[in-house]
């Protein structure tokens, strides 16, 4: 089996939390091989982030919902590296969300954008399945949903590259502000010594 980052995308926010209690059951049966589960809300005020509304994890390691893969995925749409990129302006936003678009999505990232939309709910799931037929036939001909699955270890290398860039992102801030004092403290300096030059000759 393949460990899989499974998306699912609905039309109506109940829907989300209707396939969250039927996925629990489809765990405890056996159907899938669950590790972490997650509501996720895309925020309606055009800021573009994400929250976790509810969280469960399969292994009982009862890590929390920050804790985790999809704790550092949704963490990203918070971070310096969505500001840079125009997700908050809502740049990566798609039109349509045909197949087209899915299979053009450049990462999970902007796929999350633009198929769970502004105040739209879904879910994310981390699992491995046998046959992917019983959540495709929960999420798309019972619930009339999407499902989209992401490999584990793409994501990972996702959020690995996204988390480089956002440390770059801030080390590149500190020294442009460290860069900007120190020029108005040379300006400040010259201005005063600017001043000084007339009263100096005077004497």
């Amino acid at each position: 089996m393949t460990k899989r980052v499974i998306v699912m995308n609905f039309e109506v926010e109940s829907q989300a939390y209707q396939a969250f209690s039927e996925i629990k059951k489809m765990a405890m049966t056996g159907q899938i091989k669950g590790e972490q589960m997650a509501v996720v809300t895309h925020s309606s005020d055009g800021q573009h982030k994400f929250q976790i509304d509810d969280f469960l994890d399969f292994t009982g390691n009862n890590k929390a919902s920050t804790g985790g893969l999809i704790g550092m995925l949704v963490g990203i749409f918070v971070g310096p590296l969505a500001m840079l990129l125009g997700w908050m302006g809502g740049s990566v936003i798609g039109a349509t969300r045909d197949a087209k678009e899915v299979q053009n999505a450049r990462d999970i990232f902007e796929f999350l954008l633009s198929n769970i939309g502004e105040g739209e709910t879904g879910l994310i799931l981390i699992a491995d399945e046998e046959d992917n037929r019983p959540l495709n036939s929960l999420i798309i001909n019972q619930l009339r949903g999407g499902v989209t699955r992401f490999d584990y270890e793409d994501v990972e290398a996702e959020i690995k590259k996204a988390k480089e860039l956002e440390a770059e992102a801030k080390d590149k801030v500190k020294e442009a502000w460290a860069a900007k004092h120190q020029e108005d403290a040379d300006t400040k300096a010259a201005d005063t010594n600017a001043a000084k030059d007339p009263a100096e000759k005077s004497e």
